[in-house]
């Protein structure tokens, strides 16, 4: 019963993941907001600025400690501690699929290609998407959807413990997915003010926010982070691979 239903978890983890990262690059790929909720302006305005700063506080929150200790108690019993990946997972996917979902779109429309210049953005578009998906591998691809904690539930083993990574585009710079995050951000073909709003805070967040967790990784690692930090560029992968 209790494999049955950590599977089960598991897999709506992975259905809203994919829902979320869906509305989220359709709608940045268009002019924002799908049109569900109609507020007065002032409304509006609030509800988005609540959805853009949510996002960038309770990701680094649940990084933390405290966060941590609550994803933990989400899940009752003995598999606090298993599942807390995928507790994290889940959040965060929620968090996306609210914004792109519920945001109430400005109808300030900034730029928007036009022929023949449509399909080289799209697919610069589209290039940062397969820049993202890269990252994440790298990053190691069981971790950022979730599926690391509730596969080793399902099994019958522990969770396993990893350090930080250094190899695929960690050679180059030392956070690869925030980067290619930010260049998902920034390389949608159609801007709106929307979009841009969205870009210059959670584009800040990405330059910024990592700072929090390398911090945590330097008091968790040590003298091997702290030589990864010296010899590997923080933001922007300028540094040529190893042996190349």
């Amino acid at each position: 019963m209790k494999r049955t239903l950590v599977i089960g978890y598991g897999l709506l983890t992975h259905t809203i993941f994919g829902l979320s990262v869906s509305l989220m690059l359709v709608s940045l790929r268009g002019e924002l907001g799908m049109g569900w909720i109609h507020l007065q302006p002032h409304r509006a305005w609030l509800l988005d600025a609540l959805l853009l700063l949510q996002f960038p506080f309770l990701h680094s929150f649940f990084l933390g400690r405290r966060g941590g200790r609550i994803l933990e108690a989400l899940t009752p019993g003995k598999l606090g501690r298993s599942l807390a990946t995928t507790n994290y997972a889940l959040i965060a996917s929620l968090q996306i699929g609210l914004v792109f979902a519920l945001w109430c779109p400005t109808g300030v429309t900034l730029y928007k290609p036009g022929v023949p210049w449509s399909g080289l953005e799209l697919g610069v578009y589209g290039a940062a998407w397969l820049l993202l998906l890269k990252a994440m591998w790298d990053a190691g691809l069981d971790l950022q959807t979730g599926s690391l904690g509730w596969t080793s539930v399902a099994a019958g083993k522990p969770v396993p413990r990893r350090g930080f990574p250094t190899s695929g585009m960690f050679r180059l710079c030392r956070q690869p997915v925030y980067f290619a995050f930010a260049m998902v951000l920034w390389t949608g073909p159609v801007w709106t003010l929307d979009h841009l709003l969205i870009a210059l805070v959670w584009g800040g967040y990405c330059l910024l926010g990592p700072r929090l967790k390398e911090r945590r990784y330097l008091a968790r690692y040590g003298a091997p982070f702290n030589r990864y930090q010296r010899e590997t560029p923080y933001f922007l992968p300028l540094r040529l691979p190893r042996g190349s």
